[in-house]
């Protein structure tokens, strides 16, 4: 299973999926369900679905194939190119940045981040964040009309150049992980509810403008009209020094759970989990012997904060992997924790039967 995850999770990272431009990876989800003889449908926002009927409360599990990155906003008469942030792209992070300009597949234009010559910043400058507003792109086009004959045009999407390389034996470092690694553990999970002979309606979902928005799942939701829903993304890791005081969370520390979200900067938004699905996640993790690790952070946001509200309330979870370095070009996870998200989910679904209670009375 590493392997088949590793491979997923590496070829789906190698692929350019800006918010609202999702096409290529959804393409490449469909193609590996398709070899496994799994049906998939789509809706006009892009959102992929994969689906295993059952008995019981209908589960919706989702992850999501967008990135974060930039639009072309201006472009110069010496060719350079000027970017509009789409999602929280670490400012800090941006120059000298390799990224990718996607006009389309085969035709793709790699540039880089400007940054200012070092032998000729003065020593105020030296400790500056530079807005966004103020980065442009080099792509060694030298005009206006070489930039549009390129096929470059304002609303162009541009993605953190894709790479995505192997750490010592079990960690993958690159652009996108955030959410692909999600991604890879939904098609393995597919693969297994493909064999089951019983169990929950089950709708696996890859959904889109997560980094946008957080909404763009919710046409699938409207239609599906879920009792539980389980969304996977990262979870922050605070094994290194820089984050040792943000919790618990360690790149090999196995599969972890969100206990509280919230993100107030404008949104007021947040997912308090349902005890039951806590309960689950608990006496699953207790009865397999696997270990479990436990979030709780303010300033994450996930989709499912929406879909939580939907019809007369959805019975939600966050369910993820560790990962260091959340929206930056080089992301790193641990392929072991993947591994071990995917048994936990697996597991977890089996004991979703006909009378499991959602009635917030039975969790006391």
């Amino acid at each position: 299973m590493k392997e088949r995850l590793c491979r997923d999770l590496m070829d789906l990272m190698l692929l350019p999926g800006l918010s609202g431009h999702e096409d290529r990876v959804r393409r490449a989800v469909t193609a590996r369900l398709d070899a496994e003889g799994i049906a998939t449908r789509s809706d006009r926002l892009g959102n992929l679905e994969a689906y295993f009927p059952g008995t019981g409360p209908r589960v919706m599990i989702f992850a999501h194939l967008d990135q974060l990155g930039f639009v072309v906003r201006r472009i110069g008469d010496d060719g350079l190119l000027w970017l509009e942030r789409l999602g929280g792209v670490p400012e800090r992070a941006l120059p000298a940045q390799d990224v990718l300009i996607c006009v389309g597949e085969g035709r793709d234009v790699p540039g880089v981040i400007g940054h200012k010559s070092h032998h000729a910043t003065p020593p105020a400058e030296k400790y500056r964040v530079l807005p966004y507003a103020e980065l442009y792109v080099d792509t060694g086009l030298t005009s206006a009309a070489e930039v549009e004959a390129a096929g470059i045009r304002i609303g162009t999407p541009v993605v953190y150049r894709p790479a995505a390389a192997r750490m010592g034996d079990d960690r993958v470092c690159g652009t996108s992980v955030d959410d692909r690694a999600g991604c890879a553990v939904l098609i393995e999970l597919a693969r297994s509810l493909s064999r089951r002979t019983d169990g929950p309606p089950v709708h696996l979902v890859f959904s889109v403008q997560e980094e946008f928005n957080l909404r763009g799942v919710l046409p699938m939701a409207r239609r599906i009209a879920p009792d539980i829903a389980i969304q996977l993304d990262l979870m922050l890791t605070s094994d290194t020094p820089d984050m040792a005081d943000r919790g618990d969370m360690k790149l090999g520390g196995g599969a972890g759970m969100s206990l509280y979200s919230f993100h107030g900067r404008g949104t007021l938004n947040g997912v308090i989990p349902h005890p039951a699905l806590v309960r689950l996640m608990e006496e699953t993790a207790h009865q397999h012997g696997m270990p479990l690790q436990r979030s709780a952070q303010t300033g994450i946001l996930t989709d499912l904060s929406y879909v939580q509200l939907e019809g007369e309330g959805v019975a939600c979870i966050d369910m993820g992997y560790p990962m260091r370095a959340s929206h930056s070009a080089r992301e790193i996870c641990d392929l072991s924790d993947l591994v071990a998200l995917t048994e936990m989910l697996d597991r977890a679904i089996a004991r979703i039967g006909p009378d499991f209670s959602l009635n917030r009375d039975d969790c006391t």
